[in-house]
Order: C-alpha cells, then structure tokens, then sequence
C-alpha cells in the first residue's frame, strides 16, 4: 500500500483492493455510516468495491484509505472530489469503531492542506446532512462556514 502524506496519527494510502474487506464493512453499515451519504441502505459487492478501486486508481482520484500509524488499523476513506478551476468537494466516511476518536478532525485538516498546498486549491466545500450535528461540528471546528442550507443538505466551504 502506497502512502502519499500523513498527519500525527494518520497515514494517508492510496486506495487498495488488500482494503476490499474493510471497505464493505464500512458500507454496509446503514446505521453508523451509510446513512450519512446515500439516500437509503445500500449494499456493495465485492465486484463493485473491486470496480471502484481499479477506477478510482485509473482516474488518478484523489480519494485516500486513512490507517492508524499505532496500529495499522483501517479509519476510513477522504476525497477531494473533482478538484479543478482551484476548487474541490471534501468527502470523508470514517468506520464506526473509528469514530469519536479525532480522526475525523485530524484527516479533514490535513486533507484541506493538501488540497491547498499540493493541489493549489482555493476553495474546498462540502455537503453533509443538516441533522449529521457531529459532522457539521468538526467541520466548524476545522474552519468551514455554512453558506446554504435546505432540507437534504448543509452546504460548508472553507474559502
């Protein structure tokens, strides 16, 4: 597995078909992960995790598997979705035994800096859920400001 950056407690790897596994453990879990990012429960196979690494690694993607440096341990998935004309859309999905940990506060600032220092970006922007409160905290916390809201979506960008 190819790391690319790191933070204190976080390498950040290229996304890989060995992860597979942990991948659709985190997927599947409508409760603690799933519903933050899909409309309802959704289940992957592996063929399509598969699928989804071979062309997130094509495509040059800017989507990394977070590990834990202590204990190889697999956190969860950022991406810089799309970057281009010096903006980007953050995503992060972190597995539920991860959570509550930092992780989510530690990854989101280094992939902010990334995304600035290494892509050249202005702009960084998100989308989260307007009842996923413990997102929207971190978010704030790591300095992104609301612009828009309805009723599926909170709109955050760090400008």
């Amino acid at each position: 597995m190819k790391q690319i950056f790191e933070s204190d407690q976080i390498s950040f790897i290229e996304v890989s078909e060995c992860l597979i596994h942990d991948y659709l453990i985190m997927f599947s879990d409508y409760e603690n992960v799933n519903r933050w990012f899909s409309d309802g429960e959704r289940v992957f196979s592996v063929e399509q995790e598969l699928e989804w690494v071979r062309n997130t690694l094509e495509k040059k993607a800017v989507v990394f598997s977070m590990i834990e440096k202590k204990s190889g341990m697999f956190i969860g998935n950022i991406e810089l979705k799309d970057p281009k004309d010096g903006e980007g859309e953050l995503g992060i999905v972190i597995t539920a035994q991860m959570q509550n940990r930092g992780y989510g506060t530690e990854a989101v600032l280094a992939i902010t800096k990334y995304g600035r220092e290494q892509l050249g970006l202005k702009r960084i922007f998100l989308r989260t859920k307007p009842y996923n409160a413990r997102a929207i905290h971190v978010y704030k916390k790591c300095g992104f400001k609301e612009y828009d809201r309805d009723s599926v979506h909170v709109y955050m960008e760090m400008p």
